[in-house]
């Protein structure tokens, strides 16, 4: 199984709407991703490492897969759509991650 990560790094003034995230392009991205993703996690960031500090990330999204390629072949196809919605709900880039899952209980 793999994890695809995709975290919206923090910095000041930057611009993340939670609802439309979860209420709109979540869905859109499930629904598109289909049976490729066998789980879906969204986090929201709250604070760092002591209570005064800006979470390192705003939003971490993971998905959960079979494999790389169930992934990438459900997502291609559709990138254009799912990277387009990008803009309706944040000004941050996200930087994407694959691991292999090692270990989840």
């Amino acid at each position: 199984m793999v994890r695809v990560s995709i975290f919206y790094p923090s910095k000041p003034g930057c611009r993340f709407d939670v609802d439309y995230y979860l209420n709109t392009h979540m869905p859109l991205a499930i629904g598109t991703l289909g049976s490729a993703i066998k789980a879906v996690s969204v986090e929201i960031g709250m604070v760092g490492g002591m209570p005064d500090q800006l979470p390192p990330f705003t939003a971490i999204c993971a998905f959960t897969c079979e494999s790389v390629e169930a992934f990438t072949s459900a997502f291609l196809p559709n990138a254009d759509v799912l990277q387009g919605d990008i803009p309706s709900y944040t000004d941050i880039a996200p930087v994407i991650q694959v691991s292999e899952i090692r270990l989840s209980q």
